[in-house]
């Protein structure tokens, strides 16, 4: 990989839609002593600001354990992982506060939501994390995200907010990551040790050198380190998100990369990322089950792009529970689609053939009015 020069504006960032913002206990703790408020003050404000231009933002926020060592008077930070999920039991109350009466005094609704690798892992879970977090994005209200520090282990632990980030932004489908860190962004090498070093203004998201520029797989770099910011770039650009790497000291960060100035390291996802998605789909091999569809449904799902719809449903097959990719197919049992399930089987038995209005007599609740949404169908070739 070769070093690219800095551009004076970067269409990726100009024309991101929806951004994941992740920053790390370094910045929004002072020092480890609590939460410094200041600072996410002054990143509040810039989220407001994105909001009001149209932008959908979601805060990926690190900081609970510190400032629940604080509210407990603790100066170390414990080891026992009983005493870390107090300390962030405690500490999520003043976490939410902060970014509650920030945000609220620019202006801008907030949700706190809690993750666990499981809730990703599990695809009707994952979907309906999905679905919460974009209506969220559509009333314009700024989701802040962490790990739900107070029920993971050791071995469900996302290990770091990097990863978490991106995660949630393959979760969403977000545009673009920006991780914002202690450090300008990427060099060739410490610079702190190589007078050589030189800045990585530009580069492919998952180059392979990268890695090593960041200390390689077999690295001792600790949590939050540079190296797990370009594993998450890598995990992000699967989805089709490019990602940032900047200082979040840096005045009005967030705004000015918003606009497109050349601020950090900027890691370019090489796929779009309605086509990352759809191939995904696209690649299933085993299908839970399909169901069957009228000659009007096939139209508007073949032909004009639109989302399947129950009461164009005649037949439900197999068993697939929310969030599993099932196949659509056509009176003669053709496929002509496949997409992520809104509904388990049992669920579609039921509403087959009727209509939107019919779901909470049907079901006893109201979920959404589509089988399968476009955004989430595949045309079969």
């Amino acid at each position: 990989m070769s070093e690219m020069p800095a551009a004076a504006l970067s269409p990726v960032l100009l024309n991101a839609k929806r951004i994941v913002v992740k920053v790390g206990s370094s910045l929004v703790t002072d020092e480890g002593r609590g939460l410094d408020a200041q600072a996410i003050g002054h990143w509040c404000r810039q989220l407001a600001m994105l909001v009001k231009e149209g932008r959908e933002v979601i805060m990926v926020s690190s900081g609970a354990i510190a400032e629940g060592m604080k509210r407990l008077g603790w100066t170390a930070r414990p080891k026992a992982i009983h005493e870390l999920q107090a300390a962030a039991a405690v500490g999520q109350m003043g976490l939410a506060q902060v970014y509650e009466s920030e945000l609220r005094e620019n202006g801008i609704g907030s949700a706190q939501v809690l993750l666990t690798h499981a809730d990703l892992a599990d695809r009707e879970r994952y979907l309906n994390a999905r679905s919460t977090l974009l209506t969220l994005l559509q009333l314009g209200v700024v989701p802040v995200i962490n790990e739900n520090d107070t029920v993971v282990n050791d071995e469900i632990k996302f290990g770091d907010n990097d990863t978490l980030g991106a995660l949630v932004a393959n979760l969403v489908e977000a545009d673009v990551l920006i991780i914002l860190t202690d450090q300008k962004g990427l060099f060739t090498a410490d610079p702190r040790k190589d007078p050589n070093a030189a800045f990585v203004h530009e580069a492919l998201a998952g180059d392979p050198a990268l890695e090593a520029m960041a200390g390689g797989a077999g690295s001792s770099i600790g949590k939050g380190g540079m190296l797990t910011k370009i594993l998450a770039a890598r995990r992000a650009a699967g989805s089709g998100a490019s990602t940032v790497i900047a200082w979040g000291r840096e005045p009005d960060a967030l705004l000015r990369l918003a606009r497109g100035e050349a601020i950090g390291t900027l890691l370019i996802a090489q796929t779009a990322k309605n086509q990352a998605r759809k191939q995904w789909m696209a690649d299933h091999l085993q299908m839970r089950g399909s169901v069957l569809v009228d000659a009007g449904a096939a139209i508007k799902v073949r032909d004009e792009g639109k989302s399947l719809l129950p009461i164009g449903m005649t037949e439900v097959q197999g068993e697939f529970s929310r969030g599993d990719v099932i196949a659509v197919r056509d009176s003669d049992g053709l496929e002509i689609a496949r997409g992520l399930a809104n509904y388990s089987s049992s669920e579609a038995r039921l509403i087959c053939r009727k209509s939107s209005a019919d779901f909470e007599r049907m079901l006893g609740y109201t979920g959404e009015p589509e089988m399968v949404h476009r955004t989430n169908l595949v045309l079969s070739r």
